[in-house]
């Protein structure tokens, strides 16, 4: 590993997240061959009614915050397989498949609709054996009608035949040409691009229980998918091979890689079972991609420890090399154009926090992309500890270069919002590394493992309300404010500190905060101090709670230096740390105010007795109020409270074991 491999993560990954892919521009109607059993033949006012329902599907599948959804799926069915059956050539922009879903329809319904681009030409449906009515609409849905109403709970399945050209902008959901010397297809389906190549449910409501992938392409090119291969067939030049996946999947983490591929294959002990590690990458690449595959090797049983088994153990890792830039976290195979670690690390965290679990809403991507993010700082902590301190700066100082910014995104069909690296990356990143440092590590670890397996969203999804959910049963402290202000709220605190220590060594801290952003006017967190001089250093945390908050600590040794926040565990920027003049004189005493109306108040700088008798009598010689003080060294600020006493005149007397010895008239 190279140090600028790592430090061009934030380029590599942030290629992926910002491939704007948008779904096609729809026709007004679909095209309707010759003798199809489509809605061609039906009546204009029963396409009209259709196009309405879409119309009305497109509205109710708005969040409640208005942001629009990219799925017109209906939502009267639980989706549980794919059976997939594609037919290609990296040599040609086209694709001819077959989709059979199988289902449960929720409640009684005479129809169905999937998500498909209507670029993609739909040639029939077959239902039970027979081709039954559809109808492509404007909005992308495929809207099958059933020749008769289906119960509720009943499960069935159809099987929807379709070739096109697939959608592609920019970097695009399907990438079909010529790449270094070989034609190649890559899919990249985040986060609403499946519909774009293949007939599905394309939303974060529903995954597929599993899934199997039948790929036939020329002989002498690979396919890459999900799933473990199972067999492979070539018959007249063509190769048909055959995957399986026996796990949930949701839709955007389907995905296809072909071109001429060399295949390293390897292995790694997971619970009982040696589990195969592949790499696809072109022939020529096979040496450089070694080591991606040794470090996901060492990774994967220490990430199993922390997180909780490699979700997806009873088949396999695989990792493809593919052109599009970045990787992408497709369910159990990865797709990487490097082999630098970070990127590495961050793909294979993604098994466990995107995958097993996968955000409940795009709004709380963070929950896929931050905890990932987290995982290629724990990948430097425990492999590049040179480095780690290097790689945690640049990202508060990246997040840290605006004012404002959250970690929820409201704006979910801003892609470029979506993928910002500054906010669902770094600071999604860092605000679970905050987590880690309030929770403390086994709390935090153990709270990790119980959410992944969490029977609410253990392979399904997960917002970010769940994660707050385990976390707090599992830590039992409130972490109300916690999420509020640093994932839901903007901007982030700057600490001013003042100091000062006694004779004793003693320090007494005060601390104020001011924020970058109005959303949130006090950051409430545990604040390390390190108190150090040329040869000394200790670090104490201080529980900050408001603003110009006062510690005392016993520092032990004359410090010279106080920096705050030493091993950046919390998201700051600007702060500063001043030392105050402080008077040198041993046992210097000060008893404030005089008359005194509701306290009077006892300040004992450098105190050289360990302890100190306090009796207050008044002008009859009557003991009104007593007090015993332990004095460990440092500076004593004591209070008594005089309100209930009546006005007139008081003698309080100070004794210590040697050097204090006084009275003082006092007036209420």
């Amino acid at each position: 590993m190279t140090r600028s491999g790592i430090l061009s993560l934030s380029t590599i990954t942030m290629k992926k997240l910002y491939i704007l892919f948008l779904l096609a521009t729809p026709f007004a109607q679909a095209q309707t061959p010759a003798g199809s059993n489509q809605w061609g033949a039906q009546s204009t006012h029963d396409i009209a009614q259709y196009e309405k329902q879409s119309l009305q599907r497109r509205l109710d599948a708005q969040g409640a915050d208005g942001t629009a959804a990219f799925s017109v799926a209906s939502n009267n069915f639980d989706i549980h397989y794919y059976q997939c059956n594609w037919r290609l050539s990296p040599e040609v922009r086209y694709i001819n498949g077959n989709i059979t879903p199988h289902f449960t329809i929720r409640s009684a319904s005479d129809s169905i609709v999937f998500d498909l681009v209507s670029t993609l030409t739909v040639d029939s449906v077959k239902y039970h054996n027979a081709k039954i009515n559809f109808y492509q609409s404007a909005d992308n849905g495929l809207i099958i009608k059933w020749p008769a109403t289906i119960g509720a709970n009943q499960k069935d399945s159809v099987t929807i035949f379709y070739q096109g050209v697939p959608v592609s902008q920019g970097f695009g959901n399907f990438f079909q040409g010529f790449h270094r010397g070989a034609y190649a297809i890559w899919t990249l389906s985040e986060p609403y691009g499946a519909a774009g190549w293949w007939p599905c449910k394309n939303g974060l409501t529903d995954k597929a229980d599993s899934i199997d992938i039948n790929v036939t392409i020329p002989e002498g090119y690979t396919s890459s998918t999900n799933g473990l291969l199972v067999k492979e067939e070539t018959v007249a030049g063509q190769t048909t091979s055959y995957f399986r996946h026996r796990y949930p999947i949701a839709t955007y983490l389907v995905a296809l890689a072909i071109t001429k591929y060399a295949i390293a294959k390897d292995s790694v002990q997971l619970g009982n079972r040696q589990m195969p590690l592949l790499m696809y990458s072109f022939t020529f690449d096979v040496d450089y991609y070694k080591p991606a595959t040794a470090q996901v090797k060492r990774c994967l049983p220490k990430f199993s420890e922390l997180f909780g088994l490699y979700p997806f153990y009873q088949e396999q890792y695989c990792q493809t090399q593919w052109g599009l830039g970045g990787g992408m976290e497709h369910q159990t195979n990865s797709f990487i154009t490097a082999r630098w670690e970070g990127l590495v690390a961050h793909e294979l965290g993604h098994q466990w926090f995107g995958d097993k679990v996968t955000c409940g809403s795009w709004q709380d991507l963070w929950l896929n992309e931050g905890f990932a993010t987290l995982v290629e700082l724990i990948h430097s902590e425990l492999y590049a500890p040179d480095y780690y301190p290097t790689q945690l700066a640049s990202m508060m100082t990246t997040i840290t270069s605006q004012p404002g910014g959250s970690v929820w995104v409201s704006d979910t069909t801003n892609f470029a919002r979506l993928f910002d690296g500054r906010l669902t990356y770094y600071k999604g990143g860092i605000v679970a590394h905050m987590l880690r440092w309030v929770l403390g590590d086994s709390t935090f670890f153990k709270g990790i493992r119980t959410y992944l397996d969490d029977p609410a969203v253990k392979y399904g999804y997960a917002r970010t309300a769940d994660l707050k959910r385990v976390m707090t049963a599992v830590s039992s402290k409130n972490l109300d404010n916690f999420f509020n202000k640093w994932v839901y709220g903007e901007g982030y605190p700057s600490y001013q500190l003042t100091w000062s220590q006694n004779l004793n060594n003693w320090a007494t801290i005060k601390l104020k905060q001011t924020t970058s952003h109005s959303s949130v006017s006090f950051f409430d967190m545990p604040v390390a101090i390190k108190f150090k001089n040329a040869t000394r250093d200790t670090t104490v945390v201080v529980n900050h709670q408001y603003s110009g908050q006062e510690f005392s600590v016993n520092v032990g040794f004359a410090a010279d230096t106080v920096l705050i926040d030493p091993n950046l565990r919390l998201l700051t920027k600007g702060n500063t740390s001043q030392k105050e003049t402080v008077n040198t004189t041993a046992n210097q005493l000060k008893i404030y105010p005089n008359p005194a109306p509701d306290r009077l108040f006892i300040s004992l700088i450098n105190p050289t007795d360990k302890k100190l008798s306090l009796h207050l009598f008044n002008s009859i010689g009557q003991l009104v109020y007593r007090k015993e003080i332990d004095m460990p060294g440092r500076n004593e600020q004591l209070d008594i409270p005089v309100r209930q006493l009546a006005r007139g005149v008081y003698y309080l007397k100070l004794k210590s074991e040697k050097n204090i010895a006084v009275t003082h008239k006092i007036m209420r």
